[in-house]
């Protein structure tokens, strides 16, 4: 076991759930930063500020499903909370991003496992 890793007992302690973006749009006068509102079904909506302007405009977000983790602490951002994280994978220079999708259309709030 190295510094970084992490336990299963730690990990499971991850909620990751699906999540369809019902609203996107870019944050006044932040650089990075867009408001996602999620669906997450009968667990209701939440509020998730995400770091993907650079790469993504709000319609191309707008109605898709995504990976989120949902049981992350809230998090102040230029004044607003997030309320979870979608899960992204960034190139090591910063010059790509891809968000992590379902392949098949799933229910939101489903469960990742």
């Amino acid at each position: 076991m190295t510094n970084n890793d992490v336990t299963f007992d730690y990990f499971s302690k991850m909620d990751f759930r699906v999540g369809k973006v019902v609203k996107a749009e870019n944050i006044e006068g932040a650089n990075t930063l867009m408001r996602l509102k999620v669906d997450f079904g009968t667990l209701g909506e939440k509020v998730i500020l995400s770091g993907i302007k650079k790469w993504y405009k709000p319609g191309d977000l707008e109605g898709n499903l995504y990976v989120f983790i949902f049981n992350l602490q809230p998090r102040h951002l230029m004044g607003e909370e997030s309320q979870g994280m979608i899960i992204a994978a960034e190139s090591d220079n910063g010059e790509s991003c891809v968000l992590l999708v379902p392949d098949k259309d799933i229910l939101p709030g489903t469960k990742v496992h």
